[in-house]
Formats: C-alpha cells, sequence, structure tokens
C-alpha cells in the first residue's frame, strides 16, 4: 500500500515537468455515494453528473497538463449491482482503451462492492495502461466530502508513468492498493480500503474479456455448527461454482465437508476462502473438514483474496472456460 498523504501531489510542486502534450485521462461514472447528495429525509441519492465530478477537480491542475473526458455510465448503487452492469463497466473500459490516445482510465463506483468490480476489471485487463478505481464515502455536499480529493488523486495516478504495467488499483484515502486482495475494512473512515495481499501480489495472466451474466456462482459461510445444508441447496439450484468462506485457514466441519465432497462430485468447483481479516488458506489441517484433506478432494485455495473477490475470479473462470486454479 502507497500512501499518498506523505508524498507531495500539488500540481505546482511537478508544473516544471509537465509534459509537452497533454496526457488524457478517460474518467468513468458509475454514480455511488461520490455522486450522491442529502434529500430532505436525509437519505443520500445519486445526483450528480460525471462532469460535474470533473469539473471540481479539472481546476486544480495546471493548463494543458490533463485532457479529461467524461464517460457516464449511470447512477447506480454499487449495493444493488448485478454481473449484467459488472460487464458494462468492463466493456466500456474496454472501449475506452481501444483508443490508443487515452493515457489511463478513472471509474468512480460506489464503496460497496468496489473491490468486485475492480477485481472483474482486472482479470481481464491486458493492457499495460493503468486503471484506477475511487469513489467517496462521504456524499458530494456534505462539509467535509472525501469525493473531490479521491478523484483528484486518482486521475493523478492513472496519469503517471509509473502506475503502468502493475494491473488494476483502488485509490481511496490516500492509499493506492493492487486490487487483488483488497477489501473495504471500514464502514465509515475516510481511509475505506485495506488489503490482504503481500506488498507485491502476483497477478495472474489476464483472459480475454469474457461476459459474466450467466455465471452462477455462490458464497456459502462457515459458522460454527454449520453442516452444509446452505452448500446442497445451492447445488441444486444451479450454481455452476462455489466460494466456501471458511473458517481459520480454511477449515469446515465434517458435515460441511460431506456437502463440498457431494457439490464437487456434481462437477461444482469449489474455493475455499477465509472468514479472517488477515492472512492467507493454508491446506495444513486434516480430518474430513481440514484444509489439507479438502485440497486432497480437489478444493481450491483463494490464498490471500476474500469470498467476495474470490467469487469474481471463479466467474471469471467460468465464463472465459479456463481452469480456476490458474487465476488464484
Amino acid at each position: 500500500m502507497v500512501d499518498m498523504s506523505t508524498q507531495d501531489h500539488s500540481p505546482a510542486s511537478s508544473a516544471s515537468s509537465t509534459p509537452a502534450s497533454p496526457r488524457r485521462i478517460v474518467v468513468i461514472t458509475t454514480g455511488g455515494t461520490i455522486a450522491c447528495t442529502t434529500d430532505r429525509s436525509g437519505a443520500l441519492t445519486p445526483t450528480i453528473s460525471g462532469a460535474e465530478l470533473v469539473a471540481a477537480v479539472a481546476q486544480r491542475y495546471p493548463e494543458g497538463m490533463l485532457e479529461l473526458e467524461v464517460r457516464e455510465l449511470g447512477m447506480l448503487d454499487s449495493s444493488n449491482l448485478a454481473f449484467t452492469d459488472v460487464d458494462r463497466i468492463l466493456a466500456a473500459i474496454h472501449e475506452v482503451l481501444d483508443d490508443d490516445s487515452v493515457d489511463g482510465v478513472v471509474v468512480t463506483h460506489g464503496t460497496d462492492t468496489m473491490e468486485e468490480t475492480a477485481m472483474a476489471a482486472d482479470v481481464f485487463h491486458a493492457d499495460s495502461r493503468p486503471v484506477v478505481f475511487t469513489g467517496a464515502q462521504l456524499p458530494y455536499d456534505h462539509p467535509e466530502t472525501d469525493g473531490p480529493g479521491n478523484l483528484f488523486e486518482a486521475v493523478t495516478i492513472a496519469s503517471d508513468a509509473s502506475a503502468q504495467g502493475i494491473g488494476v488499483l483502488i485509490v481511496f484515502g490516500h492509499a493506492v492498493l493492487p486490487v487483488r486482495g483488497a477489501t473495504k475494512w471500514h464502514t465509515t473512515d475516510p481511509l475505506a480500503f485495506a488489503t490482504n495481499a503481500p506488498e507485491e501480489p502476483v497477478r495472474p495472466d489476464p483472459l480475454p474479456l469474457a461476459a459474466l451474466a450467466g455465471s452462477k456462482v455462490e458464497i456459502i459461510p462457515a459458522y460454527l455448527g454449520a453442516d452444509g445444508s446452505q452448500l446442497d441447496s445451492t447445488v441444486a439450484a444451479g450454481a455452476r461454482g462455489i466460494v466456501v468462506e471458511g473458517l481459520g485457514s480454511g477449515n469446515v466441519s465434517d458435515e460441511f465437508a460431506a456437502a463440498i465432497d457431494r457439490a464437487i462430485a456434481a462437477d461444482v468447483t469449489v474455493v475455499m476462502a477465509t472468514r479472517v481479516p488477515r492472512g492467507d488458506v493454508h491446506a495444513a489441517y486434516g480430518g474430513a473438514g481440514g484444509g489439507a484433506t479438502l485440497a486432497r478432494h480437489g478444493v481450491i485455495s483463494a490464498g490471500c483474496v476474500h469470498a467476495p473477490q474470490a467469487r469474481i475470479i471463479l466467474a471469471a473462470a467460468l465464463a472465459a472456460n479456463v481452469h480456476p486454479q490458474t487465476l488464484f
């Protein structure tokens, strides 16, 4: 994680190094808290256009430094997104990058599911140019809103040549995070995202863009006394993949393990994540529900990736018809 608060990113400090031709950054806006204002009842609703969001930060750059373009995809609440919406966002990113004159992409997005959409973008991101996700914890009309600052820093990173070739990033609360392993760790703190990944997470080879819609992948939690009946029901409902949010380093009860075995026998791919905030999944324990036994039976480890991102990776593998193990 890079903390931008310790660095001088003011345009004035770099004015002397302003390139002869402006860097061209496209900002794709999708709604979220960054675009919200407060209605009479106190509820937040997205009302601010992409042009308004970008206008609030464009004036902070020296003239001729950047060319900012807005592509507005709508006013979406990220807690209400489905794979069809994610597919639209991914298609927009790829369409923008089809233009060789573009130097980077910024996507504004609600924080509730930002880590998932950004993970989907990373799985299919074969371009060296940066794609940066950002948003806000406070609405546009809040006196201490963090949206303009986050957007300014996201655009700054997207226009920096040093951000090329490292995959999709989340820039938020002065932090710069590779998306793999990133998670929203606080509901209200300005530093909304943290990471469970190593300092330099390994990115698997990206996939050709494929539609996620139609990939039925579910998350089933393990907990004290969980018997696996939810997993059986999910398989019966037609799931092609299941991510288990396991206990500890990736363990479940014996009954739950039996349900996993039944799922694998039914040709359902099972990935094991952990409900623990920090640390990787390790195939360490024996016994029917131990991680070592489950791995021998074909359960794939999610590594440092938590269940929501593991679901995205598994869905992408199924959509692209590649073995999921190659993406974890």
